[in-house]
């Protein structure tokens, strides 16, 4: 099964997801906006529509699309309106790209349960929508952390 999530710049959340038990495979690349094809120097110049994503292959009897979304809250601010960190720019949003309308009710259930909890400071301003056209990002970007530490 596939998930999609945007949460900043993709090499932090790429490898997150990569180390999480059950994900059989990653890729970065660029979703949600309008350009076909986009290319990185595009989407950085934060006119094509597209956030900088990373699209998650699983195994769902190892681990569940629930889960994976505790491990996107976790690894960056759901709070902060197209920024994460020093990343400012509408390719840096938090956004969840649901396949199918399962995807979209956990996606949503899951929002709401954070955004209750009272552990957040500030309001979540995670966009949910359904997954789109999802853009593979350039090679040198595919698992940059793993490979700059093996270096």
């Amino acid at each position: 099964m596939k998930a999609t999530f945007a949460a900043g710049c993709f090499w932090h959340v790429e490898e997150v997801f990569r180390r999480t038990e059950g994900v059989v495979s990653t890729r970065v690349g660029y979703t949600g906006g309008s350009a076909q094809n986009p290319t990185y120097e595009q989407v950085c110049s934060d006119r094509t529509g597209h956030a900088e994503a990373v699209e998650v292959t699983f195994d769902p009897e190892r681990v569940s699309y629930e889960r994976l979304l505790q491990v996107f809250w976790s690894c960056h601010d759901p709070t902060t309106r197209d920024r994460q960190g020093p990343d400012v720019g509408s390719q840096y949003r938090s956004a969840v790209f649901c396949h199918g309308e399962g995807q979209m009710r956990e996606a949503a259930d899951s929002s709401a349960k954070l955004a209750g909890s009272g552990r957040l400071r500030a309001p979540v301003v995670t966009q949910i929508e359904p997954a789109g056209p999802f853009y593979e990002a350039e090679e040198y970007h595919q698992q940059y952390i793993r490979k700059a530490t093996l270096r």
